[in-house]
């Protein structure tokens, strides 16, 4: 309940509007230096949008006592995305410079181990801030995979869309939003997701290196998606097991309670 007394819903809202006020602002910097065209400004405007109204409302559902400064990180991190997905946007017209289609997200993925580092330092580690981070960290590698499958192909789009297809199939399988025990071997290939697809969005290897680097990055996910995918299965049916037979013993005993006695 204290937490509860002490949100202030202006000053947090201010922060996510500060926010869209700086993806507007990039948006404009980069229509200024390499002509971003219609499709880009719609797409950007329409990420700003959409990141501060579910924001908006996440803070206003979980009342946190401030916005915190590793949210403050993560959500400059969504500015750089929401720029690369206007970069991205505009390339179906004409391809967007390496530089700057490299320096943001570099520099985006770089800050997803900044995040997580200052919430732990200051103590500020939340379920909606680890949330966001993810939305974040999945939003962008969906975007890089549609940029790198209009060289090799749709199939690349395996590798950005694979999160959300496990989001939709745990609506209908309740036992896939079981929690998953931490593992390093996950993190290390969500992390090699968004360094191996910037490399073969980047342009410098030739086509069958471009097609090797992100052949692994999808062969890694399966392997992880799949690993937590069976390990879930595995728990879900040895708790089903478990419940069974406390079931079957309850009703084992209930029977012995009621069953009448035998006359000598």
């Amino acid at each position: 309940m204290a937490l509860n007394n002490t949100y202030d819903a202006r000053l947090v809202q201010q922060e996510t509007a500060v926010g869209a006020g700086v993806q507007i602002l990039l948006l404009a910097l980069l229509g200024s230096a390499i002509g971003l065209g219609p499709a880009g400004w719609l797409t950007g405007i329409a990420f700003a949008v959409a990141t501060w109204a579910v924001l908006s409302r996440a803070l206003h559902r979980t009342r946190p006592r401030s916005f915190g400064p590793a949210n403050r990180v993560t959500l400059g991190r969504a500015t750089l995305v929401g720029g690369v997905t206007a970069l991205v946007a505009d390339s179906f017209e004409s391809a967007p410079p390496v530089t700057v289609f490299v320096g943001l997200t570099a520099v985006a993925l770089i800050l997803d181990g900044v995040d997580g580092k200052v919430a732990r330092r200051t103590g500020t580690s939340t379920p909606l801030g680890a949330r966001f981070d993810m939305e974040v960290d999945a939003f962008l590698i969906l975007v890089l995979s549609v940029y790198v499958s209009t060289r090799l192909g749709p199939w690349v789009l395996l590798i950005g869309g694979m999160r959300y297809a496990f989001v939709a199939a745990a609506r209908v399988l309740p036992w896939l939003n079981a929690p998953l025990p931490p593992s390093t071997a996950r993190k290390t290939v969500a992390a090699l997701q968004g360094v191996l697809l910037l490399l073969a969005a980047s342009g410098c290897l030739p086509f069958w290196a471009t097609c090797a680097v992100t052949s692994i990055a999808l062969a890694a996910l399966v392997w992880s998606f799949g690993r937590d995918v069976l390990w879930l299965r595995e728990t879900s049916r040895t708790v089903a097991d478990g419940v069974g037979r406390g079931r079957a013993d309850e009703v084992a005993l209930m029977l012995e309670l009621t069953r009448e006695p035998v006359a000598s």
